[in-house]
């Protein structure tokens, strides 16, 4: 049966009401298609239950527990506090709850969205299946994200593995906490379990922690780690789980060891969540690692049907999701009139350690291994007075520029609140801006943000027009 044929009960269907669903259902509404949004699980998806939200406010009380501790370097004597995880767990929580109205039910169904809750399951290219309910669409989108990956190592069916998903279900700080995995979502929660009172280690395969990110700022974060008593161990691939005696027995660079911990938290990647979809019974492609295949227009192998966020990937980023929304839901209800292809050029992101690492573009590793000729224009946080004032000048910044030109490939940003700093650039990537035109941009003093202009002015000194600087010096030399 034809498309044209066929009677569909809505304009499209999303499945998953996390961060990529909630903007596509949001994005049809408001040009008034019918939509139906359907969530198995709790509106809001990873971000607001398990992910940036809850990450961010244990983060913070982390970071409120670590200044009392560090207190007297400010000048303050005598500070002291008691960390009440339970406590810190239930802000968790209300954070949750707080922010959890942008994303309900009742807000969506107000806006014209049509909310399903239960399990999706495809019937053909154009039907899904809800419970008992069968609903039908010219266009699918499919957001269903992605979980948390366990991997398959002998013993870790035994020892209850926490991962990013159950880890704020804790109530009762671990004692000794074992963190496998030093990306992102590693990091952060090693820092700030640490900063808490756990003993934590951190291991990783690799040779070092975050390990696509710049290597400058990736050092500075594991000295950060290990001068707050995380102990770090890079090069440490897991063997095995002794669940007796709450051991992992670990091969260190081709020694072995043995890694003792009271709980074990996973997070060494995630895995899109396709698997009970349906997908390879209708003919959606699936990649090995359960991502959708799609084209640049985010459709699947079956045109009508589309997918962004986790599920797609390649970036697994809340931000990421919201941007790959806007083309999944314009192309699927605008695509019989022009399509767009989804734009990868410029991707910022951050990780939340202390100091934060932020970048967007690329690090001069990967513009050397792809044989582009830049200039590194790096400027130290440590020469910032705002930094100074707030004693906290561990932290950089580096600027990559094609040779010869001012216009920005590249930036990694380590310092307080780099998430922030680093949107100046992503703005001046994102619009052709120079470097010449971002040095002469007022910034406000003092703060942080100065050191942006200070790098756009490095990379200006390093390039001053000397001829011109000679014929200004002879100049001068007349009126003496």
């Amino acid at each position: 049966m034809s498309v044209r044929r066929r009677r569909f009960d809505t304009n499209l269907i999303v499945i998953g009401a996390g961060s990529a669903g909630l903007i596509t259902a949001l994005i049809a509404a408001t040009v008034k298609a019918k939509v139906t949004l359907i969530e198995r699980n709790e509106m809001g998806g990873d971000c607001l239950n398990t992910g940036c939200v809850p990450s961010k406010t244990l983060i913070r009380s982390a970071k409120i527990a670590h200044y009392i501790q560090d207190a007297e370097r400010y000048g303050i004597r005598g500070a002291s506090g008691t960390v009440d995880f339970a406590a810190v767990m239930r802000r968790v929580r209300d954070a949750i709850a707080a922010i959890a109205p942008n994303d309900s039910i009742e807000r969506y169904t107000a806006m014209g969205v049509d909310c399903v809750s239960g399990r999706a399951t495809m019937v053909d290219p154009w039907t899904v299946e809800v419970g008992e309910r069968r609903i039908m669409a010219p266009n699918i989108v499919i957001a269903t994200g992605a979980t948390p990956f366990v991997p398959p190592i002998p013993g870790i069916g035994d020892i209850a593995a926490l991962t990013s998903d159950d880890v704020w279900s804790l109530n009762e700080l671990p004692q000794r906490l074992l963190v496998m995995g030093a990306g992102p979502i590693g990091c952060e929660l090693a820092q700030s379990f640490g900063r808490l009172g756990s003993r934590v280690t951190l291991i990783d395969m690799a040779d070092r922690i975050l390990p696509k990110d710049d290597a400058d700022a990736a050092a500075l974060v594991t000295e950060a780690l290990r001068a707050e008593g995380v102990d770090v161990r890079v090069g440490c691939r897991a063997e095995r789980f002794d669940a007796a005696r709450r051991v992992l027995v670990a091969d260190e660079k081709g020694t072995k060891s043995e890694i003792a911990f009271d709980r074990a938290l996973v997070a060494v990647g995630r895995r899109a969540h396709t698997e009970s979809l349906g997908l390879e019974r209708i003919g959606v492609a699936v990649g090995r690692d359960g991502t959708i295949v799609v084209d640049d227009y985010l459709r699947s192998s079956i045109p009508n049907i589309l997918a962004c966020g986790d599920v797609v990937g390649p970036y697994q980023f809340t931000h990421m999701a919201s941007h790959q929304a806007w083309y999944a839901a314009v192309n699927a209800l605008f695509g019989r009139i022009r399509k767009f292809k989804v734009n990868y050029s410029i991707v910022p992101w951050a990780t939340y350690t202390d100091p934060e690492v932020a970048r967007v573009g690329l690090t001069d590793e990967e513009a050397k291994a792809r044989g582009i000729d830049v200039e590194v224009t790096r400027h130290e946080l440590g020469h910032i007075d705002r930094a100074i004032a707030d004693g906290e000048t561990r932290g950089f910044i580096k600027v990559l520029t094609r040779r010869g030109s001012d216009r920005v490939v590249g930036v990694t940003i380590v310092a307080p609140q780099a998430g922030e700093l680093i949107s100046e650039y992503v703005l001046a990537m994102t619009h052709g801006i120079g470097l010449r035109k971002l040095m002469g941009t007022i910034h406000v003093y003092p703060t942080n943000a100065e050191i942006n202009k200070f790098a756009a002015s490095d990379w200006r000194r390093n390039h001053a027009p000397t001829g011109l600087l000679k014929f200004a010096a002879r100049y001068h030399a007349l009126w003496r």
